[in-house]
């Protein structure tokens, strides 16, 4: 059988092979392009970027963290000008000035010199450098503002027009349903599971566990390479059953595919999101405003904070808290209910 993507005749698709090898064979090979940006992208055979991207790896860092840290330090590594065996506490103080001249945001700085902070307590530790430069550089002042999330009115019109989008492509526009039902199922997941936008994407068949008394999917991919299940209720559960029963067969073990029949890119997920929230009327939603609309459901209707954080994949409670902090019109709620 060929191989089909979503414009290509609806087959049912086959029980994917077990994941394990490939999954793996997959992560050694961005590892490997990793390695290979170190050493090319500033020059040396093997520089300290390189060394600093295996002990990243060797403590199972995800390869999304690894890139970023050497990106960042890339970057800084060329504003410096000079080797990184030279670095000082000036030269982190002076960077930190020059990102808050340039107008980097104080999340964007911050991410930075956590960057500079990583590599500089390892080349402490392999005493590359006497200590670490940045341990006395404080962190740029952030305003903590309130998380958005979409509320049961928003979440609602949210999946109203999801279904007559659905319903309009059924009748009008055969050949785009199926992609349509894609986009619908993820967004559904999105609302329902709180999944991150990369643990969507990186979704496989096998990840999937529905028996009659129970449904559940497998994040496999988290951030800091963390496992973790999360339960599927019955209206993404509806819509699931019928994704996996008629999904085309491109050889993919991917849950979502694109329309080459390859794995749905995180962009095409963010796009898929924005696209459906303006049919909805609502402006600027993205995948992880699902995520926190996700967070404030289960908290408006009673579940513990505890709970929450493990179905989020959060480590810290603390990080949980800033998901679910008092927006505005919650606290026009709040002083709305002392009128008697």
């Amino acid at each position: 059988m060929g191989k089909k993507g979503l414009h290509g005749k609806n087959a049912c698709n086959q029980p994917a092979q077990t994941l394990n090898s490939p999954f793996w064979r997959g992560r050694a090979l961005v590892y490997l392009k990793l390695f290979f940006f170190c050493r090319t992208h500033i020059g040396g055979t093997m520089t300290l970027l390189t060394q600093f991207s295996e002990y990243l790896i060797s403590l199972d860092r995800s390869p999304a963290t690894v890139r970023g840290y050497l990106t960042d330090l890339s970057v800084f590594s060329r504003w410096l000008g000079r080797d990184l065996t030279t670095l000082g506490p000036a030269d982190v103080r002076e960077y930190r000035t020059s990102l808050l001249k340039t107008g980097a945001a104080a999340q964007t700085a911050n991410r930075k010199l956590a960057a500079i902070a990583a590599f500089g307590n390892w080349a402490a530790q392999n005493k590359i450098l006497p200590g670490n430069p940045a341990l006395n550089v404080k962190s740029v002042e952030t305003v903590s503002l309130a998380p958005k999330w979409l509320d049961k009115k928003q979440r609602n019109a949210l999946i109203q027009a999801m279904k007559d989008d659905l319903q309009k492509a059924r009748i009008r526009y055969p050949r785009l349903w199926l992609l349509r039902l894609r986009d619908t199922v993820v967004v559904t997941l999105l609302l329902n599971t709180g999944l991150r936008v990369s643990e969507v994407s990186n979704l496989r068949v096998s990840d999937i566990l529905m028996t009659e008394r129970k449904a559940a999917l497998t994040v496999r991919a988290g951030k800091g390479g963390k496992q973790r299940s999360v339960p599927i209720n019955s209206e993404a559960r509806r819509l699931l059953d019928e994704w996996i029963s008629i999904r085309p067969d491109s050889g993919s073990e991917m849950l979502f595919l694109g329309q080459r029949g390859e794995k749905m890119q995180v962009r095409s997920v963010q796009l898929a999101v924005s696209r459906l929230a303006d049919l909805a009327g609502l402006k600027d939603v993205t995948p992880h405003i699902c995520r926190h609309t996700f967070a404030k459901s289960l908290l408006d209707n009673g579940v513990t904070l505890e709970k929450v954080a493990a179905l989020l994949g959060h480590e810290s409670l603390n990080t949980t808290r800033l998901y679910v902090t008092p927006g505005e019109r919650d606290l026009e709620e709040a002083v709305a209910r002392l009128v008697g």
